[in-house]
């Protein structure tokens, strides 16, 4: 991983789905949220890393016997085993969660191996197992007993449709509280400078709020005399960098 593909996760971690959605909004694109799809355990730390998907299509009895599970070239299996390090597998379960995407098992393959997390619009099996991991894990639920019927893995890291969001391999991914973001890998490293500058104006406005102070003016920055401020205000921020 580059130094500057690191800075960008790094900047990613720091801020929230909600900064990236008004940003990728402002750019023109307004469709970069995974619809119904949620953390298995709230709390965790932002999940970030880039897309590797998994793609299924509905399941047909004379193709998929629970025999399949036998092959070890599997799209399922061999998924969870190409995944890299520090990405997220996306799949597109097609809005399913009647049977399972994963089981507590494969999730806890792909944490031992370094992923950073996974991501379904569906369900999973064994889902109180793997909210206890130490592992970032959206699906829409409520998750299923089983993934032995109405799925089938049909294509690895092609592009995919999650929750309504096309996904294509190399996608920055972030996950926080509220949900799951898609932003598109040639925007990635701009959407996170601006967002970290949005955070920050963010954090200087909540501050005045706090104070008493009226919106009107402050949010959006449209007063002359609150901009002075907020300037005189980052101007301090960064003399406490350096």
């Amino acid at each position: 991983m580059s130094k500057k593909e690191e800075s960008t996760i790094e900047k990613l971690r720091k801020v929230s789905t909600a900064t990236i959605a008004t940003c990728l909004f402002k750019k023109g694109l307004k469709n970069q949220f995974i619809q119904k799809v949620r953390p298995l355990k709230p709390g965790r730390p932002t999940m970030v890393g880039r897309a590797y998907t998994l793609r299924y299509i509905p399941a047909r009895e004379d193709l998929n016997p629970i025999e399949v599970f036998q092959d070890r070239r599997h799209l399922q299996r061999v998924a969870v085993e190409e995944c890299p390090e520090g990405y997220v597998l996306v799949i597109d379960s097609r809005k399913d969660a009647r049977a399972a995407s994963a089981g507590s098992i494969l999730a806890t393959r792909l944490m031992v191996r370094g992923v950073e997390g996974m991501v379904t619009d569906g369900g999973f099996r064994d889902s109180a197992e793997i909210a206890d991991l130490d592992f970032a894990a959206y699906h829409q639920g409520p998750s299923a007993p089983t993934n032995l019927t109405l799925h089938h893995a049909i294509g690895v890291n092609e592009p995919i449709a999650c929750g309504d969001v096309a996904v294509f391999p190399e996608d920055f991914i972030v996950g926080d509280d509220d949900g799951v973001m898609v932003i598109p890998a040639h925007l990635a490293e701009g959407v996170a400078e601006e967002c970290t500058k949005m955070t920050l104006f963010e954090d200087y406005v909540m501050k005045e709020v706090q104070k008493g102070k009226s919106i009107m003016g402050l949010y959006p920055l449209t007063d002359k005399e609150y901009k002075a401020r907020f300037d005189a205000w980052m101007f301090l921020k960064d003399k406490e960098k350096s």
